[in-house]
């Protein structure tokens, strides 16, 4: 049996803590897709520590943690994050596994994102530098190297073969950078992945099924960064959705049973691309500083609005979401007015579906109103405590959408979470 957790919006749900939540009730806990892109934040014993390619399960001594063959694995970055890791006396050697067959970001591959973020000029597509998208073109075009590479002892002719053709690709961009210290790096990185149980992803997971082990598939990112179904191009380089867990896992899809989506109580995004709901106002400042919204792999400052029905409508069917986590919630305590985005005026027409490019259009969100609380929910614990006008502005998302919020966080701590909301 998989469930799977993952986002419903552009990222930065919260899955992190989600999945920290979830965790103990399950023997595996796998990524699936993405890179170091991705930053899942959790508090452990009160200490902020955000992972970027390494399984959200990692903190829980009996949970088996995998790198899916569907990530592209920063070795530099997997690295660091193991250190960070450690810190907390985790032994991360112990439970953590990494497909053979999940993709290298090698250094070129940042470099050539970097140049071709450049070439855009005003159109960047506000990537996060991290080489994600050329890693995931050599994957397409059957030139990447696979961490089931590193055994090869020719690992290292291979590395120069394909350095060699991306330094062609970046010679034609006319772009200019010394990677001697990035190489440096990455190789020392690299021997220290070889200390880490390397296996057959798909036969590894398949097994822990066949034995009745709990798994559960973490995704990165949300599902309107979706290659496919997001907002193109202003999307990431993988499947995010459902969808993705086969792939990305190697497992068949009757397997899977619940889909946990993750959405914020209202909406962020990080870089370029449309945002229907967007708020360049005193509301939407004051959302990112009481959200304390700021990317936890970048850094930069998010940009926010009001929650967007008619998207995490689409992401709830795409996916086959059963249940959803709504997170941030306290984050409206503060608003006396909240509002919801149900259609798109597109060109002077309602619409209730996601259009095909909307930063090509003329998009206005229709909203409605609702009453804020203005009740401090972060020490609440049962859903009874939830105040009259929450109750509301939830009962009316739940109906829209046709599947219900059963939980709730109402804080970054573990144990801020309201279960069992029905």
């Amino acid at each position: 049996m998989v469930d799977v957790i993952l986002g419903l919006q552009w990222g930065d749900e919260g899955k992190g803590k989600i999945v920290d939540f979830f965790a103990p009730r399950y023997d595996v806990v796998a990524r699936f897709q993405g890179g170091p892109n991705a930053g899942h934040t959790l508090y452990v014993d009160s200490k902020k520590v955000v992972l970027h390619q390494i399984p959200s399960g990692i903190f829980h001594d009996e949970a088996i943690n995998l790198i899916g063959n569907g990530v592209v694995l920063d070795p530099v970055t997997f690295k660091r994050e193991c250190a960070s890791v450690a810190s907390f006396g985790v032994d991360y050697k112990k439970n953590l596994f990494i497909s053979q067959r999940a993709h290298l970001i090698v250094p070129t591959h940042r470099a050539l994102d970097k140049a071709s973020e450049i070439s855009k000029g005003n159109e960047k597509i506000g990537s996060t530098l991290k080489g994600i998208g050329p890693a995931y073109m050599d994957k397409t075009g059957r030139n990447g190297l696979r961490v089931g590479d590193l055994l090869d002892k020719n690992f290292t002719t291979e590395y120069i073969k394909l350095r060699l053709k991306h330094q062609r690709l970046l010679d034609g961009m006319n772009f200019q950078e010394d990677i001697s210290a990035w190489e440096e790096e990455f190789f020392e990185a690299i021997d220290f992945i070889r200390q880490f149980k390397i296996v057959n992803g798909e036969y590894f997971i398949n097994d822990k099924i066949q034995q009745g082990k709990k798994v559960l598939a973490e995704g990165a990112q949300g599902s309107m960064l979706d290659v496919d179904f997001g907002t193109f191009p202003f999307v990431t380089s993988s499947n995010t959705i459902s969808a993705g867990v086969c792939t990305g896992l190697g497992i068949a899809p009757q397997k899977i049973k619940d889909v946990i989506g993750v959405s914020k109580a209202y909406c962020t995004r990080v870089g370029s691309g449309p945002f229907p709901t967007e708020l360049n106002d005193e509301t939407g400042e004051e959302l990112r500083k009481i959200g304390s919204e700021f990317g936890a792999t970048t850094g930069r400052p998010r940009r926010c609005g009001w929650i967007d029905l008619v998207a995490l409508k689409f992401a709830c069917m795409i996916n086959g979401v059963t249940k959803i986590v709504m997170t941030k919630a306290d984050v409206l305590d503060a608003f006396d007015k909240l509002q919801v985005c149900t259609a798109y005026n597109i060109n002077g027409k309602e619409s209730a579906e996601i259009p095909f490019q909307m930063n090509k259009l003329e998009m206005k969100p229709v909203l409605k109103s609702f009453a804020g609380w203005n009740t401090d929910i972060t020490a609440i614990k049962k859903s009874n405590d939830i105040p009259l006008a929450m109750k509301e502005y939830i009962s009316f998302i739940n109906q829209f959408l046709g599947v219900s919020i059963q939980y709730i966080s109402n804080g970054p701590g573990r144990d801020q979470l309201i279960e069992n909301l029905g």
